[in-house]
């Protein structure tokens, strides 16, 4: 038969402890034995804290995200949409009228043609 030895703990905690150990070992001295392993092998001590929970960690996400959406609002009204009104606007314009080519020859007009007795009333 194994020794055992009494420990004297507060009522409260004693209560806590035992309705931890009914509900995750079976006896109380596995659920004893596994709290002290699960602090020796990950080597932490009850007293740390481990940090931000859950929600203070999805709080501070939500947080975020809503200022990057904030930001790309903000980008969307004072950047892209003034962009995309000046493209559209250039966009739309009426094509400029063709104008005749300027050619170094003012007699030579591309749109009329030519044929030989033309050309030799033009250069007497």
């Amino acid at each position: 038969m194994k020794q055992v030895k009494n420990i004297t703990i507060e009522k409260k905690t004693a209560e806590r402890f035992q309705q931890f150990s009914k509900t995750h070992y079976k006896t109380h001295t596995d659920a004893m034995a596994g709290m002290l392993d699960f602090f020796f092998y990950n080597e932490i001590s009850p007293k740390e804290n481990f940090g931000p929970t859950g929600r203070r960690i999805e709080n501070s996400l939500k947080k975020r995200i809503n200022a990057v959406i904030a930001i790309m609002k903000d980008i969307e009204r004072t950047q892209t949409k003034p962009t995309a009104g000046m493209l559209i606007a250039l966009l739309e314009q009426v094509e400029p009228k063709k104008k005749p080519l300027i050619l170094e020859n003012n007699n030579f007009r591309a749109d009329v043609p030519r044929t030989p007795e033309s050309y030799n009333k033009n250069r007497t």
